[in-house]
Parts: C-alpha cells; structure tokens; sequence
C-alpha cells in the first residue's frame, strides 16, 4: 500500500485537534490518508519552515495604518525531561522562575490599540551554538524586519530583558519610540542608580547612560514589587505609560496559549529541524484558531472543547444504547 507523505496542512490541524496526544505514531493512526508514522517524522526532518511563513500568514490582517504597538518577549518550551533533543540548552525561564533545559523562543507580537487585537508577526529561535546569535541580536533582526515590511508602531515594548543600550539604539535608529523596564541598579545621570532616585508620579526626566534623555516612571504594584519603567516619548504621561505596559502583557497570554492549546512544546523529535518545523507549525495553528475567534468570538479553549465534545457524546449514546 502506498504511504502518502504530510503536509502542513495535515499537521497543522492535527495540533488544531488533538487535546491528548501529540506525536507520528497518533497522527498516522488518525490520519484521513494512509500515513506511516515513521513518513511523519521523516517529513518533519525533511521540510523547511521559516518564520517568514508566521508573517505570510497573518499580512492581510495586520493594518499597517492603524494605531499600534509592537511587543517583543521570550519565552522557554519547557524540554527538562529531554536529554537528546538539539537546540536545547539551559537557560532562565521566567515562568519557573529558575534555569531549565530548553527551547528559547523569542517573539515579536503586533498589537491593535484601537480593535484590541494582538498577532504574531515574527519570531526566532535561540540557538547560539548553531547561528552564533543572542536573543538581542535575534530582537534586532526582527525590529528591522519589522521596519521592512512597513510597520509603523506608536512604540516598541519590552521588559528590562531588552532594554539593552544597543537595543535602544536601534529602535531610535528606525526612528520609532520605546517604552521598556530598567533593573533597579541600572545607572543614570551622574553614576546614580535608579533604586536611589526619588521619582515623583508624573515621572523624572534623566539622562541615560550612552543614549540621552529619558522619561523615567516608579510603579509600586505590591510590597514585594516595584517596576520601572523608561520611554523615549515625548511629554508621556503616568497613566499613557501605565496603559502601553498593560498592553504589554498581551505577549504573555499568547505564550500561555500557545502552550496550553497549540502543543508548541510536545514535539518529541530529538532532531533540530523537526523541532524548528514543529514550532512554526504551531504558531501557524494559533493563528487559525485567532481567527476564529475574531470571527465567531469563539475563545480558544471553547474551540479545544468543541473538537472533543462530539467524539464524547457519540460514544455515550453508543455505550448506553441510545439510538
């Protein structure tokens, strides 16, 4: 019997649909062609999938006139019980709050202000031993990309994880404003910390160290916790600050819905480009079901439960004998 090959159609909607298991063999075993496991993985090795695909996905929705914000983030596929997958190293997860074993991924989200609508646009994995390149260097590379595709954001925002000087630099250098966390111990003005300066709420303009004058705001969340926060803007107030680091958080719902509903971090291919392929594939599947919630309104966890709830009442009616 011939074994037709997959296809990232088949793929994607395979990680549309499943809620259990991820993996060839329960592909090829649900598959609607004839499929053999081992075609799968050969195909995810075999195949390419830049993240070009994530853009040429989402251009037609992305209205390069509207209000908006660009916001970048990294986030870990957590891979701690995986011993011999490639591009897996240790690094610092945010969500666990220690250093893990795997995969960095570093986003670039696109923000409506006025829709209140958020969609990736870019993204890159961190791999320093394969391409030599930092997550910086990967956030460069999408801010000029961004710049080339004709994006015109009212900010960049970021955490003090990419408030970089070079960073900085070259969002000033596309000619667009930035609004980023500084670490408390980061220095200003004459050899001053940040942590020591008495920041009233409109903010304090002060002069950052290899860039020039900033606009400095202190935010006092809880007793354990005090952020601050610098942008380039001009004349900003605390409440249009306060809002575009609100809007900020919109990256991290993405990165908990990408986990929790596209099964970006189930691969289990210990080989480099299956793993790259999977990830983009993934991203490709949120973008589907983003639609359909633009469209039908219908939330992502609505969408996992309506793939299931059909299966589970047919096989009620069938174990209990209703016609």
């Amino acid at each position: 019997m011939r074994r037709f090959t997959c296809t990232k159609d088949l793929y994607r909607e395979y990680l549309l649909t499943s809620c259990v298991r991820y993996s060839g063999l329960a592909l090829s075993e649900v598959s609607p062609i004839s499929l053999s496991h081992d075609g799968v993985s050969r195909w995810l090795k075999s195949k390419t999938f830049p993240p070009k695909e994530v853009w040429q996905s989402v251009q037609k929705l992305v209205d390069l006139d509207a209000p908006c914000v660009l916001i970048a983030d990294d986030t870990v596929l957590d891979k701690r019980h995986s011993k011999k997958i490639e591009t897996v190293h240790y690094q610092y997860s945010g969500n666990e709050h220690d250093v893990i074993n795997g995969i960095g991924l570093v986003n670039m989200v696109w923000y409506s202000r006025d829709k209140d609508e958020y969609l990736p646009i870019d993204f890159r994995i961190y791999d320093k031993d394969c391409d030599g390149k930092t997550k910086n260097n990967h956030f460069q590379d999408m801010l000029h990309m961004a710049k080339h595709r004709g994006l015109t954001p009212d900010a960049v925002l970021m955490d003090s994880w990419y408030s970089s000087l070079e960073n900085l630099k070259t969002i000033r250098d596309l000619e667009w404003d930035w609004v980023a966390g500084l670490r408390s111990n980061r220095v200003v003005n004459k050899k001053e910390q940040i942590k020591d300066l008495e920041i009233p709420e409109e903010g304090l303009e002060v002069w950052l160290r290899g860039y020039g004058y900033v606009t400095l705001f202190r935010f006092v969340s809880n007793e354990r916790r005090t952020d601050y926060i610098a942008t380039s803007l001009k004349n900003p107030t605390c409440e249009k600050v306060e809002n575009l680091m609100k809007e900020r958080w919109k990256v991290e719902v993405y990165h908990r819905e990408l986990k929790q509903t596209c099964a970006i971090e189930r691969c289990q291919s210990h080989s480099g480009r299956a793993q790259r392929n999977h990830i983009c594939i993934a991203i490709l599947s949120w973008i589907e079901r983003q639609k359909k919630r633009l469209c039908k309104g219908i939330t992502f966890y609505q969408q996992t439960w309506d793939n299931v709830k059909s299966a589970i009442a047919d096989t009620l009616r069938l174990n209990l004998g209703f016609a």
